[in-house]
């Protein structure tokens, strides 16, 4: 018969729970936001967790990718912080406390309503998992930050909390926190609260051996109870009750007591801890008062509840176990994949390092190589501006000797001239003979041809210029080769006119006869800069 009401309860709750996943898979299929597809799967993932853990999952691995995309931190510590509730509620408390951790890492800056939950949450973990240290940090920090707040009813149940953490410890402790929360909530309409106070302060003074006080706070505790309290915590009460006068070997009270609890237990939770401890009670107490037939009943019932809970117990155990090992072997894949991932980066960024160097050699070797070009290009113009300056020197040489070569003609011709005229007034016969020897010493000294000596200077100087120009214009006559060696000197008409013997316009007039020789129509072209072409 109990096997069977459990299973349906469980059938009735899994009807629920699937009309509830519907509702919100149609929420989640109508965002659009990365941020609203993280928070609607989380919320499918709890309503899951209890029933289809498979489906769960997939729905949080669902919410981790949509809170990464949405490149929001606080959507990142929402998502830890709801995986770290449903771990919580899996009991799971080791999962459930790297979860809220990495929530709080966001959480810790920014201080409001969703902080002061997580460090509930922490706080609770961490008693749970006698890590009380810890968990004394957190709900202090929440005690402070529901202080600045004033709220007054947060402070009292944390109160309540911090003096539960330090009950089997440090008792003396405990009845300050409990008395400060009693004190807070003196004009505060939450009898839960103050029942919970009462008895909690009822059981420090038992640890104190104090039954009178004790005694006191449980009759404050049953008056709570009379202003309506929720069934489990009235039970709770009726049990602590029960184990009071349990040890205090006063059976009939011990009855009384736990028959409220299981009174009130019967339509909540008929198969759960407070409902055996006080079916416990009864068949203690029946076995004080001497009624072994009762204690025989509630024995027997007390059992069954046992093997109730050992079963649920062992698949809760069995479930945390396989939760736990699979969330292991899901972080251990993710680090494989992680890993992974990271040598495949570290091999891409190998690779690029290898490229770089690579290219830094190209680009070394390649600059050295321009270098050595710009250098030989340097050391081309300088043998070429020197080969010019050279050219240049030989050319001016050239001309000098020329024009020396010319003066000295003109200053001959000028003493044979003046020699003639002195002929002709010398009376002696032997003067007019030495006249004549003297004369005819001086033309020979000039009767070399000073034009074939400046083109076989110029020859060696500019070796086929005329060998070039020949070529190309066989029809020239050797004055218009002369003008042609006289422009490529780059002289000017004046300059050769000097040189030649002539007057500028004969020089103008040759110049223009040589261009129609040598068919320049074009006015721009320059005669002096097309006769360089040739050598």
């Amino acid at each position: 018969m109990i096997f069977r009401l459990i299973l349906f309860l469980l059938l009735v709750q899994t009807v629920v729970a699937q009309e509830g996943v519907s509702v919100l898979m149609d929420s989640l299929a109508q965002t659009s936001s990365e941020s609203g597809r993280a928070r609607w799967s989380m919320e499918i993932a709890a309503k899951l967790a209890n029933d289809d853990w498979e489906r769960a999952l997939n729905y949080m691995d669902v919410a981790k990718e949509s809170a990464i995309k949405s490149d929001s931190e606080k959507t990142v510590a929402d998502f830890y912080k709801s995986l770290g509730n449903i771990y919580f509620t899996k009991d799971a408390l080791d999962i459930a406390l790297e979860h809220y951790l990495k929530a709080y890492e966001f959480y810790e800056s920014h201080p409001d309503s969703d902080r002061f939950k997580l460090e509930n949450n922490l706080a609770i973990v961490y008693a749970r998992t006698d890590n009380n240290e810890k968990a004394l940090f957190y709900f202090r920090k929440v005690y402070n930050s529901q202080k600045e707040k004033s709220d007054t009813l947060n402070l009292a149940k944390i109160l309540n909390n911090m003096g539960s953490l330090f009950l089997d410890r440090e008792v003396d402790s405990s009845l300050v926190y409990f008395k400060k929360s009693l004190q807070l909530s003196q004009n505060i309409a939450d009898p839960d609260l103050k029942m919970f106070l009462h008895t909690n302060l009822a059981r420090c003074y038992v640890r104190k051996e104090n039954p009178n006080m004790a005694k006191m706070y449980f009759k404050e505790a049953i008056a709570d109870v009379d202003k309506g309290v929720n069934p489990r915590g009235a039970a709770w009460l009726y049990n602590e009750l029960s184990e009071f006068y349990l040890n205090a070997k006063i059976p009939d009270s011990v009855v009384y007591f736990a028959e409220k609890a299981v009174k009130n237990l019967d339509s909540v939770a008929p198969f759960g801890f407070e409902q055996q401890r006080a079916v416990g009670f009864l068949y203690k107490g029946y076995i004080g008062k001497g009624d072994f037939e009762k204690a025989s009943t509630y024995f027997e019932k007390y059992c069954a509840i046992g093997d109730t809970l050992n079963l649920e117990d062992k698949r809760v155990n069995v479930e945390k176990l396989l939760i736990g090992e699979e969330y292991r072997n899901k972080e251990k894949i993710r680090e494989l994949e992680e890993s992974k991932r990271q040598s495949r980066n570290y091999i891409i960024l190998l690779g690029l390092i290898t490229l770089l160097l690579i290219l830094g050699m190209l680009l070394y070797r390649f600059r050295n190589k321009l270098k050595r070009a710009e250098l030989e290009k340097q050391l081309a113009t300088a043998k070429q501006t020197e080969l010019n300056t050279n050219l240049q020197l030989k050319n001016k040489e050239l001309i000098g000797k020329a024009m020396v070569e010319m003066h000295r003609t003109e200053i001959i011709e000028d003493i044979l001239n003046d020699l003639k005229e002195i002929k002709l007034k010398a009376a002696k016969k032997e003067t007019q003979n030495a006249i004549d020897y003297i004369a005819k010493r001086l033309k020979r000294d000039t009767s070399t041809n000073i034009w074939e000596e400046f083109e076989l200077r110029f020859e060696q100087v500019h070796e086929s210029f005329y060998e070039n120009l020949t070529e190309k214009h066989p029809d020239l006559t050797s004055r218009d080769k002369r003008l042609c060696a006289l422009l490529k000197l780059n002289l000017t008409s004046k300059e050769i006119a000097q040189i030649a013997g002539l007057s500028s316009k004969s020089v103008e007039n040759a110049r223009t006869r040589l261009r129609k020789k040598l068919d320049i129509t074009n006015l721009h072209t320059d005669l002096s800069a097309y006769l360089s072409n040739f050598g």
